[in-house]
């Protein structure tokens, strides 16, 4: 079994984080430290309590004033690797809770910026934006024209309202345009590592306020292919609903052109924890471009059903070309999605539009 994340915060890893801190401060009590941040809770901590865990105890550790104390971070954190490793992600928890006074802004607001490479601060950033939004805002709105990817990243990541994990930002799910004009400043960046997260942005917007996404949409795409990147990736959400908006800004506008024929099942019943057969040819009566897909609908726990949507494609067919599919769709439970026995159903989707549907049955685990 791969190891998970959090048991790398482990007594040799802290061990070795707390003689290095030693060796710039002489007064760090090493044993002192690993005894109150591993003690009798620890083995039952998730991730970011065991994170939250090492940054308090840092703070009762390291000296009460806080440049010293960022002063001796600045030294060590430079013998971890940088945010691909993302160990050291205490450091930017650590300025989260000792670094909001006023007076400390600059200490912290640079700090946040070095240690963002390292372990990124998108966490951290949070706190600061709902305390002081119009001053963090500014601040996330310089980062944003930073050299360093990883910084700029920070400006975009740290504002997402529906960032996983993340404190929420409910002024931003209400009113997102505050996050926009950082998005702005980001839309045509040459980082994929920036634009993945400009993207991720969008999408989480889209969730709240799809008429504003789609209005960005059509300002932004066509214009590089950077931003037009964005937002395809962005609007993902957009798309598997069949928004129409979105897909004729992305060139998805015409399905009636793509005949569908023979859309059948291998079998009309699959066994628990078996896999599902279908197939279908397209022919299109002249160029286009299309988007397939197809969805499941699901029985749920309580009978009913919800729809899962699955991407099969995207292409563009020539003037009467056909195309023949066979998907196989797996129902074996997995750690995300439990399979309940009952009708279940397939649909073919061209370019946000449903082309014909076929139930079957899931079978009952005998």
């Amino acid at each position: 079994m791969a190891e998970l994340f959090k048991d790398r915060f482990n007594y040799e890893s802290l061990y070795k984080l707390a003689s290095q801190i030693q060796t710039v401060y002489d007064e760090f009590p090493v044993d002192a430290f690993l005894k109150s941040t591993m003690d009798e809770m620890w083995d039952s901590l998730e991730l970011k309590q065991r994170v939250m865990q090492i940054s308090v105890n840092l703070g009762k550790y390291l000296p009460d004033d806080y440049k010293t104390a960022i002063h001796i971070i600045d030294k060590v954190i430079m013998n971890y690797d940088t945010c691909s490793d993302g160990f050291v992600s205490f450091f930017p928890t650590f300025v989260e809770l000792y670094g909001q006074d006023k007076e400390n802004w600059g200490v912290s607001m640079s700090a946040l910026a070095r240690y963002t490479p390292y372990a990124s601060a998108e966490f951290a950033v949070r706190a600061f934006i709902i305390n002081d939004e119009e001053r963090m805002m500014a601040q996330m709105a310089s980062w944003a024209k930073d050299n360093n990817e990883h910084v700029r990243r920070l400006a975009s990541e740290g504002c997402r309202p529906r960032l996983p994990w993340g404190q929420s930002l409910p002024n931003f799910q209400k009113d997102p345009s505050p996050i926009l004009r950082i998005l702005e400043l980001l839309k045509a960046d040459p980082s994929p590592y920036v634009r993945k997260s400009v993207a991720n942005n969008l999408n989480d917007i889209s969730k709240t306020h799809p008429d504003l996404v789609v209005k960005v949409a059509k300002d932004w795409y066509g214009k590089d292919k950077n931003t037009d990147w964005i937002i395809k990736h962005g609007c993902r959400t957009l798309l598997k609903k069949g928004n129409s908006e979105v897909l004729r800004i992305l060139g998805f506008s015409d399905a009636g052109c793509v005949r569908v024929n023979a859309f059948s099942l291998e079998t009309v019943s699959v066994p628990a924890g078996g896999i599902l057969t279908f197939s279908f040819e397209l022919e299109a009566e002249k160029k286009t471009k299309a988007r397939l897909e197809y969805g499941i609908d699901y029985v749920k726990a309580n009978g009913r059903r919800n729809r899962k949507i699955f991407q099969i494609s995207e292409l563009v067919f020539k003037e009467k070309e056909k195309r023949y599919y066979t998907k196989t769709h797996s129902f074996a439970d997995t750690s995300t999605r439990k399979h309940y026995p009952g009708i279940h159903s397939v649909t073919l989707i061209i370019n946000g539009t449903e082309r014909g549907t076929l139930e079957f049955e899931v079978l009952a685990a005998k």
